[in-house]
């Protein structure tokens, strides 16, 4: 009768043993990312730095070329302009 309430016991440990560390827990030890909710393209502040960003970049590209087309201009108004050489000073 020992014997059986050994096996008894063993056969117990055993189905809690898998019942509190089974396959059914391993995923619970693993954290899962949240799912992440879908935003609109004006939620989404990766997306509005972005636009932010390349909007600084054109105009800031925009007055470089400007000035350099300002730079441009006066060389050449200065290469081209004619001396004021031949009028006498009073």
């Amino acid at each position: 009768m020992g014997r059986v309430l050994l096996i008894l016991l063993i056969v117990v440990a055993i189905v809690l043993v898998w019942k509190a560390f089974g396959p059914k827990t391993w995923k619970r030890n693993q954290a899962a990312p949240p799912p992440r909710a879908v935003k609109g393209p004006d939620d989404d502040e990766e997306f509005l730095w972005k636009i932010e960003k390349d909007r600084f970049k054109e105009r800031r590209a925009r007055e470089a070329a400007q000035r350099e087309e300002e730079e441009r201009r006066k060389r050449a108004e200065e290469r081209y302009r004619e001396p004021d050489d031949d009028q006498p000073v009073d």
